[in-house]
């Protein structure tokens, strides 16, 4: 009996997971809903509610990278590209891949086309470009490493944060680097003796909150004590990029509860 329930389960978890992640595209039922009716229906529920979503078979981001690789090669660099470039830079493909990709393109599909797809990419991925030249400045006012993109825990943050080991041995350390307006969810270092959390400023300018208590600013040098089953988040300010160095206090029955997320209104009042 046992069994038959977690298989069950398994089926009942498998279908949401699936479900998740069906497509649902209406750009053939709003641009051509009218003139081509059957055409608009293919486009959205065969290409996109089908053939897209079957992302047991094939990821989205490969999905993406086979699209764009197609619409090149074809010499294809209207709006359609566009949409799809825009596209894979949703499923995950970086400003660094997808200059590395479509080098890669021009090689075999011509380097006329490669130039016409640059073009758009840059606008896809203009934001990137940005936060990547700021990111390049802001490692210049630490003697720390950045370090690389906290996707482990990015369900747990707004905005971008990246991650960098100090040490892991005797005492370990992290460098928690944030984009502006980035901030974690509210949380809890739970122990039962002992536990708890110390954050130093290094770069930047950050805010650490424990609910119920006023926000407190964190600048370089700044330590902030956080004691072990007390709620709180921290992050940067929405005008500065920052950084601090996370020491986890050792503790008996040590764990991390994740809460909701700060949401804008909460965040919006800090000044």
């Amino acid at each position: 009996m046992s069994k038959i329930i977690l298989t069950l389960l398994s089926c009942i978890v498998t279908f949401n997971v699936m479900a998740q992640e069906k497509i649902v595209q209406t750009a053939g039922r709003d641009q051509l809903g009218n003139f081509a009716p059957k055409f608009a229906e293919l486009n959205d529920d065969v290409l996109f509610g089908e053939v897209w979503s079957r992302t047991d078979k094939l990821g989205l981001r490969d999905r993406s990278l086979v699209t764009i690789t197609s619409l090149i090669s074809q010499g294809i660099t209207d709006s359609s590209l566009t949409y799809h470039l825009q596209s894979a830079k949703n499923n995950g493909i970086t400003r660094m891949e997808i200059a590395e990709i479509l080098t890669q393109i021009g090689f075999y599909a011509g380097w006329p086309k490669a130039w016409a797809a640059f073009r758009l990419a840059k606008d896809v991925w203009s934001k990137d470009t940005v936060l990547q030249d700021a990111k390049a400045d802001f490692q210049k006012e630490m003697i720390f490493p950045i370090g690389e993109p906290n996707t482990a825990y990015a369900k747990y943050f707004i905005g971008n944060s990246y991650l960098a080991p100090i040490s892991t041995e005797q005492v370990k350390i992290s460098n928690v680097t944030f984009e502006p307006g980035c901030r974690n969810n509210w949380h809890i270092h739970k122990a039962t003796k002992g536990g708890g959390q110390m954050l130093i400023g290094v770069a930047g300018r950050g805010w650490y909150q424990e609910e119920g208590k006023p926000a407190v600013e964190i600048f370089p040098g700044t330590v902030i004590h956080i004691p072990a089953n007390v709620k709180h988040w921290h992050g940067a300010a929405a005008d500065s990029w920052f950084a601090h160095l996370a020491f986890e206090i050792e503790g008996e029955n040590t764990s991390n509860e994740w809460l909701e997320p700060v949401t804008d209104e909460q965040y919006d009042t800090l000044k």
